[in-house]
């Protein structure tokens, strides 16, 4: 069947990047179906074509037509749904547009609408929840940051929950400070209907130290979240971005840009050579959210501290790949009392 909103996905041609983000975001279709005047397909844009252009460069103000898939595949109005299910198992894809004889859009299959409910993945999903939330004091002061509320529910239980939709049963979850409060209120998180243990801290160990606790050999790569980070990402796609790149670490990264509030004068010497009015400086900044091979997790010594950029850079000294995975989807690090009212309201 094809999807009810799937009107929601057509984006006019004449648009830019982060329009095209935005309705990728708002519609939760997963695909762009970018259109001319008359609704004709002239291509289409997915979550992996946003990331391409932004690994070349690309800004959210550029054309989306930089992007655009002009070839994607498609079948024609009025094709029986049993093969449209087979053309999306063979080819892979998780969203199929429905075109007539002058190509103008008329439905979008989806492959969740046609497949089986999602499986049960084996991957363990670590959720570091130990620190102490210094900088949203008074709140933290008898609460731990992952427990404080976010709408009806702790930050803690929105990963959690999340996560659990795309197929995650088996939590790890780091504690430290305040930690039995955690434990009290989360249990073996048999209420979620998942699996929850714990690592216990008794020193703040980092990021990297604190899976070097793991009592279980993992035989698959595993998740690895800041408990205070909320976002729209499907962790499904950046731990298939990790073995698609053959990867022994991969980290979430998101642009940050910093606009320098003064004209820049370059120089060659004591010759001006140009001058740049008040430029925007975009950088790659870590989103805290991680896929970390078993085989990485040799690098850390048992109960000794280490950050996640430490782990990265003994995967790097190793010649081991680590990547990163460019991300645009919604992100709040939840560590400021302005970053607290702002996932507040935006749970309402």
């Amino acid at each position: 069947m094809h999807s009810e909103n799937w009107r929601s996905a057509l984006v006019p041609v004449a648009t830019s990047i982060g329009d095209a983000i935005k309705n990728l975001n708002d519609s939760g279709l997963q695909i762009a179906l970018i259109v001319d005047a008359e609704e004709r397909l002239i291509g289409t844009v997915t979550d992996g074509d946003v990331r391409r252009g932004l690994l070349r460069g690309l800004t959210l103000n550029d054309s989306v037509d930089s992007i655009v898939h002009a070839d994607p595949l498609v079948v024609p109005h009025g094709l029986r749904p049993e093969l449209v299910a087979d053309l999306m198992r063979i080819n892979r894809v998780g969203q199929l547009p429905c075109i007539d004889e002058s190509r103008r859009v008329t439905g979008l299959y989806l492959w969740d609408q046609l497949a089986k409910p999602v499986d049960t993945l084996d991957n363990i999903f670590v959720i570091m929840a130990g620190g102490k939330g210094v900088r949203l004091r008074p709140y933290t002061e008898n609460c731990p940051k992952p427990l404080l509320m976010v709408g009806d529910k702790p930050i803690l239980q929105h990963i959690i929950e999340r996560a659990a939709l795309e197929g995650f049963r088996h939590f790890v979850i780091a504690i430290h400070y305040l930690g039995e409060m955690i434990v009290d209120h989360f249990g073996d998180g048999s209420a979620l209907g998942v699996n929850i243990t714990y690592l216990r801290e008794d020193r703040p160990l980092g990021t990297g130290g604190a899976l070097s606790l793991m009592q279980i050999t993992p035989q698959a790569p595993l998740i690895v979240t800041n408990g205070d980070v909320l976002t729209s990402i499907r962790y499904t796609e950046i731990l298939e971005f990790h073995e698609r790149h053959r990867a022994k670490a991969t980290m979430a990264v998101r642009t940050h840009e910093l606009q320098n509030p003064f004209g820049v004068v370059h120089t060659d010497g004591v010759e001006i050579s140009r001058f740049e009015e008040k430029p925007t400086i975009r950088s790659q900044i870590n989103a805290g959210i991680y896929v970390i091979d078993p085989a990485a997790l040799l690098f850390l010594e048992p109960n000794q501290h280490c950050d996640m950029p430490s782990l990265f850079e003994r995967v790097i000294q190793s010649s081991a790949r680590a990547v990163a995975f460019p991300m645009h989807e919604t992100w709040l690090d939840v560590g400021r009392h302005d970053d607290l009212e702002t996932a507040r309201r935006m749970a309402k």
